[in-house]
């Protein structure tokens, strides 16, 4: 059976590289062929500040977004989080999305492709490790850093990957095969 990657886009504002960034992430993962590939976007998810009344670890929502969200993230055996750099931390709406749920995250690796100003949005995903970790992911060290990603969209936004991008890329996604086969076993 092939495992299921969520490539999921992490910022919601208006004016984003981050569809750009992760449409380029989706092809290849499909090209690679380690995953059955799904592209998510959290702004289609709405989710509003946390707004479930009962602690995310007992799955009774009472919100239909919730439960939209419960059921996206349960279905995945991965996940990559294309995640832009604010203030170097994740954007609200990542913080947000990954609290909502609990069990649904557990036992699963994740894969971090950032982007920001120099740094490619590496201390937005340190900090994420974080998080991923007290909801029982196992993050890869391996991950791919895009450095201004705004220079490396063509005329059509679409954006424009260097070999150093595509190579962490597959690294990335080796490893995550890897990881959620193997973690597979504890779910």
């Amino acid at each position: 059976m092939t495992l299921k990657l969520q490539i999921i886009i992490c910022s919601t504002r208006p004016g984003r590289i981050g569809p750009s960034v992760a449409k380029w992430f989706h092809e290849f993962a499909k090209e690679q062929g380690r995953f059955d590939c799904e592209l998510m976007d959290l702004a289609d998810f709405n989710l509003p500040v946390y707004d479930e009344p009962n602690h995310p670890r007992l799955q009774k929502y009472e919100h239909e977004h919730t439960k939209a969200w419960s059921a996206s993230v349960a279905r995945a055996d991965a996940y990559v989080f294309v995640i832009p750099e604010y203030n170097y931390c994740p954007p609200p709406s990542f913080m947000n999305a990954v609290n909502y749920v609990y069990n649904e995250w557990n036992y699963k690796p994740c894969g971090f492709v950032s982007y920001g100003g120099v740094s490619g949005g590496l201390r937005s995903a340190q900090l994420a490790k974080q998080l991923v970790n007290t909801v029982k992911m196992m993050p890869m060290v391996e991950g791919v850093m895009v450095q201004m990603p705004w220079e490396l969209l063509d005329e059509n936004r679409a954006f424009r990957a260097g070999d150093h991008h595509t190579g962490s890329a597959g690294t990335m996604l080796e490893e995550l095969a890897k990881w959620a086969q193997a973690l597979k076993t504890l779910r």
